[in-house]
């Protein structure tokens, strides 16, 4: 009897074997390879992509496949053996080939491959695995069209490749069309499904298989789980008497997302075993959620106490912002990995103490490119973008999360053109352009509104083959949201092929925020009609869309539909955009009475809703009860003092004024700068009121002064109610003209070509006389300004904002 199957059971164990034990195996591989050609083929397969995964060969054979390769083209393959190219010699062909991708050297892999005068079908699936492997899909589909012969591994890597692509349609297409699936092509199936939110479309791929395994069982109740459904997901595993323990995990870990802590100890206390993982979950869960007590009491029990239980612990003190504790147990810890430095490292960054932060870092025994990607994001974050290009710089390695980093640092100080040459650089060091790349650069040019530099990238994502893809789609989509350009949004909403949960999320709160209510309620009704069901973030979508238009009785029938037809339960989002549609519409009774029924007590956000709408229609009394409730949960919140003192100032209460700037003063809340900016030729040029430190202030000033007078001819009036002083109106109108929205939108109409729409950002809410301004400008000078503050876009043409002054 062969030795092979108890050998590769040894080879693909854990923990991994030694090297010098994987080239024993090889070795038997190629021995015995001539007598059991057939049979071994697909299990060969499988051997060489778990070897290529999961261990290194030792230098020796590193050093024969580099030999394979470093000859000239003519004698690339090994020494033929009776002058025949034999099975043995196709093995060693193909782990070389291995051995290249997996160094990213595809074209030495390539001439390996052409160069052997005959090649099996784990040849070809080497090269498509690899190709994949190295984000070239294009170049493994061709290869897998070009096959003589596939082989049901050959499908299922094609298959595999089409899902990771986040092309459904397309691995759909090719399922269809396999002349044999195995139980392996169904679960590639329900994993991709499940992976894109299409949980319905999982559950029919699972109820019609074949054959079922344990892996199929697990994908559909990981599907339910990932996916929020967790009562299908308690259904399912009832529906079966014995589950694995990864099973048992993945449902109580399901329990734990929703927060649902005492179902999950249910679960934890159940389970027949328990590993290190199901002590580890049930540990960090009770520790984020704030539990710490119990976490700690947890710990002591568990009966390993692994690194990854101690860092729990640390991570869990980190997450509840209790540092000093949590250093205290890293400290403790009989042993340290990576992770451990990396939680505490980045407790340190995430409270802004880049100190401590850095002196941890240099006294890591080991770094990996997650600790280096840290601070690097830490430095960027706090604005010290020359020490975050020092560490960079000093990087051994880098991967797109590093390029990432730098370019949002350079993004977030306005350095738009440093990130584009960061960008291309990027590209010069060979660092591949995958979807994460893409994604992590449009998220930062959506966050800082840089939309001349996004355009660009979406050219280089064009000429990658991306845009289709339901990942780096929705990137492009969020990003053109943001950015201020709903048209070109819907442009890139309609090309994703597959359209997941976020795709329709992206462009239905797209739509809410650019004030195009009707629109977003017209997409939720198309996202109805697919497969995809509507989540939370979903309803907060549609909600939000409701309250910028008005539609109070579609957003209590949204509203009262949430629980009843997609099993939703409204959480403090929902109820505040409620509260904010009824307080705008004038219905303050009943948003009252709504806070008063909701589940929970109101958060701070609910009762700015309330604020808000107090001032919008002038109720003083209300508004100072909201008030005084955010003081007690807030009392840092500077911009709650801001309405409230607008609320004083628009009646007339002076010495309430005054007494709300005395009580921040007293209780130590400085009021957040307001500052806008606009794009001009790939730099970000930022304003605040009354603001000379522009190269062009002069121009700026004059033109604005220019504007001002002919607005004034249109009949533009300042609105003075607005100034939180109590001085004489010309010196009031005088403190209107130049806030920063006014300079930011004057530079913009000097800067620009005629005819292309002019984007302004502003830190906080647009205020009145802004608004009011801004209509008289755009129909002056005949252009589209868009204008975009903390709650939503307001689209300035010919004279009238498409808020409809409902804002």
């Amino acid at each position: 009897m062969s030795p092979l199957p108890g050998l590769l059971h040894l080879c693909l164990r854990r923990p991994l074997p030694p090297p010098e034990f994987v080239d024993f195996i090889v070795e038997q591989l190629n021995e015995t390879l001539n007598s059991h050609s057939m049979r071994f083929k697909q299990l060969h397969t499988t051997t060489l992509l778990s070897l290529r995964n999961r261990t290194t060969i030792n230098a020796q054979t590193t050093t024969n496949a580099s030999e394979l390769f470093k000859q000239p083209t003519n004698n690339l393959l090994p020494r033929p053996r009776n002058n025949k190219f034999t099975d043995s010699d196709i093995v060693k062909c193909n782990i070389a080939i291995t051995n290249h991708m997996r160094n990213g050297q595809c074209d030495p892999a390539l001439r390996l491959f052409n160069s052997m005068p005959r090649k099996t079908s784990v040849s070809y699936n080497t090269m498509i695995s690899g190709y994949l492997t190295n984000g070239k899909f294009g170049l493994a589909h061709h290869l897998f069209d070009e096959m003589p012969q596939k082989d049901l591994v050959s499908w299922n890597i094609m298959i595999s490749g089409h899902i990771k692509n986040k092309n459904l349609g397309a691995a759909k297409r090719l399922f269809d069309k396999m002349p044999v699936k195995d139980v392996v092509s169904w679960n590639a199936m329900l994993s991709g499904y499940a992976q894109n939110g299409l949980v319905d479309e999982a559950r029919r791929v699972f109820d019609v298989m074949p054959k079922k395994n344990d892996i199929s069982w697990n994908g559909i109740l990981s599907a339910y789980v990932q996916n929020g459904k967790i009562e299908e997901a308690r259904k399912l595993f009832e529906s079966k008497e014995h589950w694995a323990v990864v099973s048992w995990n993945c449902l109580m870990g399901g329990y734990l997302k929703k927060k649902r802590l005492v179902e999950a100890r249910q679960i934890f206390d159940a389970m027949p075993v328990r590993d290190e993982v199901s002590w580890n979950t049930i540990i960090t869960c009770y520790a984020q959620n704030g539990n710490l007590e119990k976490a700690r009491k947890l710990f002591e029990e568990s009966p390993v106490q692994d690194v990854f239980t101690w860092t729990a612990m640390v991570s869990g003190y980190i997450q509840n912002g209790k540092l000093d504790e949590a250093r205290r147990v890293f400290d403790e810890m009989p042993e340290k990995n990576v992770v451990s430095w990396n939680a505490m490292i980045a407790g340190y960054v995430q409270s802004k103490n880049m100190d401590w932060a850095g002196e941890l870092f240099e006294a890591m025994p080991c770094r990996n490119i997650s600790s280096w990607n840290t601070m690097i994001t830490g430095y960027a974050q706090n604005g010290d973008i020359a020490h975050a290009r020092s560490l960079f710089d000093r990087m051994p390695r880098r991967d797109c999360i590093s390029w990432a980093a730098i370019i949002a640092g350079y993004a977030q100080i306005g350095d738009t053109e440093e990130a584009l040459q960061m960008f291309i650089e990027m590209t010069r060091d060979g660092e591949r352009l995958n979807r994460s790349a893409f994604t992590c650069v449009l998220s930062t040019c959506a966050d800082v509104a840089a939309f001349e530099l996004g355009k660009q990238i979406h050219g280089r994502v064009l000429k990658a083959g991306y845009e289709f893809g339901c990942y780096v789609g929705n990137a492009l989509l969020a990003m053109y949201c943001r950015c201020g350009s709903i048209d070109e949004a819907y442009q890139v909403f309609n090309k994703i092929e597959d359209k997941d949960v976020v795709s329709w999320n992206t462009i239905i709160i797209g739509y809410a925020r650019h004030g195009f209510g009707e629109e977003a309620l017209k997409h939720f009704e198309l996202m109805k009609q697919t497969c995809i069901q509507p989540d939370e973030v979903t309803m907060v979508g549609v909600l939000s869309a409701c309250s910028h238009t008005g539609l109070v009785d579609r957003g209590r029938y949204y509203f009262n539909s949430m629980s009843q037809d997609y099993g939703i339960v409204a959480n403090s989002k929902h109820y505040t955009c409620m509260i904010d549609l009824l307080g705008r519409a004038g219905c303050l009774d009943d948003a009252q009475n709504l806070m008063r029924s909701m589940p929970f007590e109101p958060d701070a956000a609910t009762w700015g809703a309330l604020l808000g709408a107090s001032r919008i229609h002038g109720n003083t009394s209300l508004g100072e009860k909201a008030a005084e409730m955010i003081f007690a949960l807030e009392p840092w919140n500077s911009g709650m003092y801001v309405l409230l003192s607008n609320l004083y100032a628009a009646s007339g209460r002076w010495v309430d004024v005054n007494k709300m700037r005395s009580r921040m003063r007293d209780t130590g809340v400085n009021k957040v700068r307001g500052y806008s900016w606009v794009e001009v030729q790939n730099k970000i040029h930022t304003f605040s009121v009354g603001d000379f430190s522009h190269a062009e202030s002069d121009r700026i000033y004059a033109f604005l002064e220019e504007l001002d007078l002919r607005m004034k001819r249109d009949g533009y009036v300042s609105a003075t109610k607005l100034v939180l002083h109590d001085v004489e109106e010309e010196e009031k109108q005088h403190m209107l003209k130049y806030h920063s929205e006014k300079l930011a939108v004057a530079y913009g109409i000097m800067k620009t070509p005629a005819g292309r729409p002019i984007r302004v950002f502003k830190n906080l809410r647009v205020c009145e006389d802004c608004h009011t301004a801004i209509k008289h400008i755009a129909k002056i000078v005949g252009r589209l300004i868009i204008l975009r503050d903390p709650n939503r876009f307001h689209h300035f043409n010919g004279g009238v904002c498409n808020c409809g002054d409902y804002w």
